[in-house]
């Protein structure tokens, strides 16, 4: 069975909500990332992973039409993208990165001020913003000031605020790598069960299989800006294709075996 086999499976044969061919990105004159063939499923959560350098984060930037990038063709929720469309295709997007980049205002203003951007309504954002505060485990902080939260609670308020503009994609860039090991922990055992509840598609940044597998659906590995293995996390777990992809699936089999302990 193929990698793509392995998706439709899961997934069912709804056509890719972002399907991309002959993708490059080339910043400071090298190229970060040449990928063929890129589909992103309904519903699905894909991991794009591999070590510092391999292109994960550039991929993940061009997918979020949000730097420069050529392509053969770009379809998104089934229209071609281009260079003049692109701002109304990043409205239907919202991008989490390692760091929260949260505004210097409340809790609820940062969740906030998306919506109202978008149009919405003041009453009918403010019930909003409280739902996805509620749901992300942060609605006792809301009046609180978002540049005093720890580093576990601005990440949660950073997710809250990507998911109550109700994105048809969330992309994540390496949204746990900054937090301590409880805080990690905590937000990966909730974000998947959420991503279900709320059928939104994903894009996970990471450089560690063990969130891969904890959180996605299928798994895409990158080295020096190419894609060396894709597929299931099981089926990458059983079958390393490179020694790249057997040293993170041996570190993941490491970390495991020392929690048991």
């Amino acid at each position: 069975m193929s990698a793509g086999d392995a998706g439709k499976g899961l997934l069912g044969t709804a056509p890719p909500i972002i399907e991309v061919r002959d993708l490059s990105v080339v910043r400071g004159g090298k190229q970060r990332a040449r990928v063929p063939c890129f589909d992103l499923r309904d519903g699905e959560v894909l991991a794009i992973m591999g070590p510092n350098g391999a292109g994960k984060s550039s991929l993940l930037l061009a997918l979020a039409l949000l730097i420069p990038s050529a392509w053969e063709s770009y379809r998104f929720l089934g229209r071609e993208v281009s260079v003049r469309n692109a701002l109304s295709f990043r409205r239907s997007m919202a991008v989490v990165f390692q760091d929260p980049l949260l505004l210097d205002t409340t809790v609820s203003g940062n969740v906030l001020m998306g919506l109202l951007m978008r149009g919405m309504p003041r009453e009918e954002a403010q019930v909003k913003v409280h739902h996805w505060l509620e749901r992300l485990g942060v609605a006792h902080l809301e009046s609180q000031k978002a540049r005093t939260l720890s580093g576990g609670e601005a990440q949660r308020v950073s997710l809250a605020r990507a998911l109550a503009l109700e994105p048809a994609v969330l992309l994540l860039d390496e949204p746990f790598s900054s937090l301590d090991v409880v805080s990690r922990m905590g937000l990966m055992k909730e974000i998947r069960p959420l991503l279900r509840q709320t059928s939104t598609s994903a894009v996970l940044v990471t450089h560690e299989f063990a969130e891969a597998a904890v959180v996605a659906d299928r798994v895409m590995v990158m080295e020096s800006g190419r894609v060396v293995q894709e597929g299931t996390p099981k089926q990458v777990l059983a079958a390393p294709a490179s020694p790249l992809v057997a040293t993170l699936v041996e570190f993941a089999r490491v970390m495991a075996g020392m929690v048991r302990q």
